[in-house]
């Protein structure tokens, strides 16, 4: 994907995006700008649109009957809602991990391999490299480094998410959505996956969805609160829960409704 325009320091601009399936409309007009590099929240109750305003990032929606969207994602100066824009292409560059851990019935080592095989690594040296570093960056190298050949359906939940993790950076993307990572794990595995993710942010851009308002508050750095398929207010995280613009997102964020 080369860039056609000279971009900002934001990572993705998104205009009067609109989501419908096939008459209902699930994420109404939402703009806004996701930094590049940092952690972006979004809350809301259940069905208020977030998830399907994540999804819409890799194009993952598509992959749904009587899904259309309309409006602008901006990304590298490219519209990627184009028609021109390859998906599949854009998944290896934006990265999902999903709700429940989904590891293939397969080996700790071909998890991680699948990706890169896929894109044309063969080299075991290589395939190698890329193994160890992928698990370190998702901090689960020392745990699982001498039963990389065992199966993946072995781990625990927490260590299978990580491994979700893995399998998503050994594809080099730049940017990490992740869609409610912690509603399967206990708090433990889930403290482990929020220290992740504040360490992911050095080097690439994550974008979370979460009901957890704790969880929010603690790893992002911005935060969208969605209601109704609307983006209510979005901001800085502290200015969000402490200092709340919008009356409905205070309401939202003391627990009055949702």
């Amino acid at each position: 994907m080369e860039s056609t325009e000279k971009t900002d320091n934001e990572s993705i601009t998104i205009s009067n995006l609109s989501i419908y399936y096939s008459d209902n409309l699930a994420v109404n007009k939402v703009s806004l700008k996701i930094p590049k590099n940092k952690v972006t929240a979004f809350i809301g109750p259940s069905g208020c649109g977030k998830s399907t305003l994540l999804r819409a990032l890799n194009r993952m929606n598509e992959e749904i009957q009587g899904c259309r969207m309309e409006g602008k994602i901006i990304w590298k100066g490219i519209n990627i809602l184009d028609s021109k824009v390859d998906p599949v292409a854009l998944r290896s560059k934006i990265g999902m991990v999903f709700q429940k851990p989904n590891p293939f019935p397969r080996s700790i080592y071909d998890n991680i391999a699948y990706g890169p095989r896929i894109h044309g690594i063969k080299n075991k040296k290589e395939l190698d490299k890329i193994v160890e570093k992928s698990l370190k960056d998702a901090a689960l190298w020392e745990e699982v480094k001498e039963r990389l050949s065992e199966s993946a359906m072995g781990l625990s939940g927490g260590q299978q998410q990580r491994l979700c993790i893995a399998r998503a950076l050994a594809i080099q993307p730049e940017i990490i959505l992740m869609d409610e990572p912690c509603s399967a794990l206990d708090p433990i595995a889930t403290t482990k996956i929020e220290d992740l993710i504040d360490e992911l942010k050095t080097n690439y851009t994550v974008v979370i969805v979460t009901h957890n308002m704790q969880q929010a508050a603690r790893i992002s750095d911005y935060t969208g609160f969605m209601y109704l398929g609307k983006l209510v207010e979005f901001g800085e995280t502290q200015d969000i829960f402490e200092n709340p613009k919008e009356e409905l997102t205070e309401k939202y964020i003391m627990g009055r409704f949702g």
